[in-house]
């Protein structure tokens, strides 16, 4: 129960009814182990496909079925939420079972006979759920304390992601919808064209910064200080080890695993921001980002298992606000799906195009001129959207 006072002088108590749903956002790291140990049972090889199948076909199911969640706390019981320690606890709780499940899938793939689309189905199912790891991450580096910095340390290098932090807090959030920014998707750009700018786009940008951060601390960039490469001797080591028990047959299976989390990662990028555009002031700085720069879903299932992250239109507004906090805004671009259906549709290029440009147009009000474009479309974009809006 958050006791509190409103503005008028009332009192407030208030008691969140998701509190222990957040629980589901254990789902995903766990699903790997689960499926690990049902392939011991009589569903034996078939339940490796089990992680695909519950992020790809199960959560957009429960998705479409159970709906949204219009439901947000009381402002004034903010502040005694982010101070209640189960939420944050929940999250760094994910940390060690992500990496279990990490372990736990090497040792099946290193140690059965198993077939080559079982083995196919654990980097795609598994490779993903991993790169969900990437939301626990997240939520933990936009933290200040040391704990929750090192264990996003630790979260990200399950893929070998080590510089998510830097870029995402640095880059991202002072980028975003703008055509500056990596990791923001542009209008008419495939979500495969989108994955070869983005990916390195972001490392550059963060190694950079984080160069930046050392040299004016006086400091070498290839130092025990840097890190980027905290998170990769992690990764590495971890390799390593896993290497020198199973021998090289296992090194395949760790690099498409890593490659997919990468991939992971960016299809969530891909449609956060698709197309959406921050304008430019006349002293040539982009306009404060604001609710109606992020793509929002609020379907309740997959926001539970990902720590709120699909309230993306409060996240950028209020980086720093805590996931259990994360409010349903009015009036900003929604998606039609949560994000697990998006991927799928996302990796349909022409049925992506058809469902979210006219969605773009609508955010922009049928003005091009307001859309961040894929410059080598825009020709197209105009004859389709209108002629007379121009860049």
């Amino acid at each position: 129960m958050f006791v509190a006072i409103a503005k008028d002088g009332s009192p407030i108590e208030y008691r969140d009814p998701k509190r222990h749903l957040y629980i589901l956002s254990l789902a995903y790291p766990v699903m790997p182990t689960i499926a690990a140990a049902l392939y011991l049972s009589p569903l034996g090889v078939w339940a490796t496909l089990i992680p695909f199948a519950f992020v790809y076909v199960l959560t957009p199911i429960m998705d479409a079925i159970v709906g949204g969640d219009p439901h947000n706390p009381p402002e004034a019981v903010v502040h005694a939420m982010a101070s209640d320690p189960f939420y944050g606890w929940l999250v760094r709780l994910a940390v060690p079972i992500l990496w279990v499940s990490f372990v736990v899938t090497v040792i099946l793939v290193g140690t059965q006979d198993l077939p080559w689309w079982s083995v196919v189905a654990l980097i795609v199912g598994v490779g993903s759920t991993s790169g969900g790891g990437l939301t626990i991450g997240h939520e933990l580096g936009h933290k200040n304390n040391r704990i929750d910095r090192l264990l996003a340390i630790w979260s990200n290098a399950v893929v070998g992601y080590a510089h998510f932090r830097i870029e995402h807090n640095q880059g991202h959030h002072v980028m975003v919808s703008t055509p500056e920014d990596p990791a923001s998707a542009r209008m008419g750009e495939s979500i495969y064209r989108f994955v070869l700018r983005e990916i390195p786009g972001a490392f550059v940008r963060a190694w950079t910064m984080e160069a930046q951060r050392l040299s004016r601390k006086g400091q070498p960039v290839f130092s025990t200080r840097n890190e980027i490469l905290q998170g990769w001797l992690i990764s590495f080591t971890a390799a390593a080890i896993c290497i020198g028990i199973f021998g090289w047959m296992i090194a395949p299976f760790l690099l498409f695993h890593h490659m997919v989390g990468w991939y992971a990662l960016t299809q969530a990028n891909y449609v956060e921001h698709y197309g959406l555009l921050r304008q430019k002031r006349a002293d040539g700085r982009y306009e404060p980002c604001r609710p109606r720069h992020s793509w929002n879903t609020n379907h309740r299932i997959s926001n539970l298992m990902t720590f709120h992250l699909q309230r993306h239109s409060d996240h950028h507004s209020n980086p720093m606000r805590p996931y259990q906090a994360l409010r349903d805004l009015p009036d900003v671009p929604s998606l039609p799906s949560g994000y697990p259906g998006m991927f799928v549709l996302a990796a349909i290029p022409p049925l992506w195009f058809h469902v979210m440009n006219p969605k773009v147009m609508d955010w922009a009000q049928g003005d091009l001129s307001k859309v961040n474009v894929l410059e080598t479309k825009r020709r197209r974009l105009q004859r389709k959207w209108g002629l007379g809006n121009e860049a």
